[in-house]
């Protein structure tokens, strides 16, 4: 009775929760929305709330944002033959421009240029260019500022805003929109989420100070991320006296970000009033300097997440662990060239301070304090990514012999990474952890010698994932270092076909993994 009511439209509420739970997974909106009109209606906005980030390869979507552009511009681009009047479309059935909550405003003129590509009914003339643009790169940006007009007219509610500069050649179209939002403050009122992206060889000084402006009329900003060298704005957002945040902010990522020389961090966290979690992912110089400072402060240093490449100062780690281990829920180090005490030391610390971690990211760490660091979080596990490589320390046969019966009864996402692996190894892992479901398995096999003498592991996971029903999403991956290029996907071979009788989704290995932008994304989103 209730799943009738629910096709039929009478429990509402309940169909919109049903339906967001598929947010990311586009095969499956795509096929609500041809349910019926109420499930088209409340599914459309999901597929147009961040359509520059869906990796299907089909960018037509450009052409119904072009179908919103006023008259003369739609006249001023056929009368140049940019654009033939068949490919935009004569009606829509939907405002699709206000459904758009997430922008990277660095993601536009790829999409443009893939839109461009890849059709061949678009016409670009020597007399365009010579009227409205020197370069073909000019004109794309062009575009770019007219769909990004199009946004502001449509008065759309922005929830999240990327701003990435990343290539230089685009700079003075990013000081352009940036100029554009500027001048339309309204665009931003709402955005909660922040997230800020310098490539650390681009110093534009325009753009830098466009931003931090831009920063200044934030007023319900909840999430903020630094990248690079945009560390510097920092002061900008949570010292100056016109930043309104201090009552709203209450997440702070910073990846990638070299603390080197920077001051006044006990200032900028003692005034922010709701502050939740602070993220510290791959930074460099967490050292006395900066630890210091992260001691001296009377509010507590909520530090939810701590991913370490290199340990300078194991002292000054120490510190921090001690005064913010118990908040801390995410870790990952990758150690490899980092001496064996200070690998071994820090293992240590986290297993003594940090009983919390939901997410554990290894790779090439020492094997036995390895295997007591997972036994000591399983409580609160719930993703583990493991990378194990082929030396003393680390290799994949004591992982095997050992990970499966320490793993919790469910695992949201485990990806494993091994080197030169045995059967008879994975055999014994499978087995051993049969009473654990796992949502995301991915497993990555690194092969010592050819593509001819590899290592099937395919009859273990049928016999003992797939005709048990363990595992909602499958990823297989072999990876051959002597030749980097070539590898297998389970994928994209036909041996995949099984699963599907069990309900289980193989996926190709690099849309499931979880890399550090798609981590910091869900951070920030």
């Amino acid at each position: 009775m209730s799943i009738s009511k629910i096709f039929s439209g009478d429990l509402p509420e309940l169909l919109y929760k049903i339906i967001n739970y598929f947010q990311g997974d586009y095969s499956t909106l795509h096929s609500c929305v041809l349910v019926n009109r109420l499930w088209c209606r409340l599914t459309i906005p999901l597929l147009w709330e961040d359509p520059f980030s869906i990796p299907t390869g089909n960018f037509n979507f450009i052409e119904v944002y072009l179908y919103y552009l006023n008259d003369h511009l739609k006249t001023k681009l056929n009368e140049h033959e940019i654009i033939n009047n068949v490919l935009l479309p004569s009606n829509t059935l939907f405002n699709y421009p206000s459904f758009i909550r997430y922008l990277n405003i660095n993601k536009i003129v790829p999409s443009i240029e893939s839109w461009l590509g890849a059709n061949d009914k678009i016409k670009l003339t020597n007399a365009y260019y010579e009227q409205i643009s020197d370069t073909e790169t000019e004109f794309k940006c062009w575009i770019n500022i007219l769909i990004f007009k199009m946004f502001i007219k449509h008065e759309v509610k922005l929830h999240t805003l990327e701003i990435e500069i990343s290539r230089a050649i685009y700079n003075k179209h990013a000081e352009n929109i940036l100029e554009i939002i500027l001048q339309n403050p309204n665009f931003i009122h709402n955005v909660r989420n922040l997230k800020l992206s310098i490539l650390s060889s681009i110093n534009n000084t325009l753009i830098k100070n466009r931003i931090s402006q831009l920063i200044n009329l934030q007023k319900n900003l909840k999430k903020v991320s630094f990248s690079s060298n945009t560390l510097p704005l920092y002061q900008s957002l949570l010292l100056s006296r016109e930043s309104n945040c201090s009552n709203t902010l209450n997440t702070i990522i910073f990846y990638y970000v070299n603390f080197k020389g920077i001051n006044n961090l006990d200032k900028v966290f003692e005034q922010l009033n709701v502050l939740e979690s602070v993220h510290l992912i791959h930074c460099s110089f967490l050292n006395t300097g900066f630890i210091q400072q992260i001691i001296n402060l009377t509010k507590p240093f909520k530090l939810k997440t701590l991913f370490v490449s290199k340990i300078s100062q194991i002292e000054s780690l120490q510190s921090l662990l001690q005064k913010s281990g118990n908040y801390l829920e995410n870790f990952g180090c990758g150690l490899e060239g980092t001496n064996y005490n200070q690998r071994q030391q820090l293992l240590e610390l986290i297993i003594k301070c940090c009983k919390n971690i939901k997410f554990l990211d290894l790779d090439n760490v020492i094997t036995p304090l390895m295997i007591s660091l997972i036994e000591n979080v399983k409580q609160n596990l719930n993703r583990l990514s493991i990378s194990v490589g082929n030396n003393q320390d680390s290799n994949s046969k004591l992982v095997l012999q050992n990970l499966g019966q320490i793993l919790p009864s469910r695992l949201d996402y485990l990806c494993m990474s091994l080197y030169d692996i045995k059967e008879s190894d994975f055999e014994v892992f499978i087995k051993n952890s049969q009473d654990t479901y796992f949502k995301k398995l991915l497993i990555e096999i690194i092969e010592r010698d050819d593509i001819s003498d590899g290592t099937d592991i395919l009859p273990y996971i049928k016999e003992y994932i797939m005709k048990k029903k363990r595992v909602n999403y499958l990823a297989i991956k072999y990876t051959y270092p002597s030749s980097w290029f070539d590898e297998m996907d389970l994928s994209d071979s036909g041996r995949a076909e099984e699963f599907k009788l069990y309900n289980i989704k193989v996926l190709s290995y690099i849309s499931l993994f979880i890399d550090i932008n798609r981590f910091v994304n869900e951070l920030i989103n």
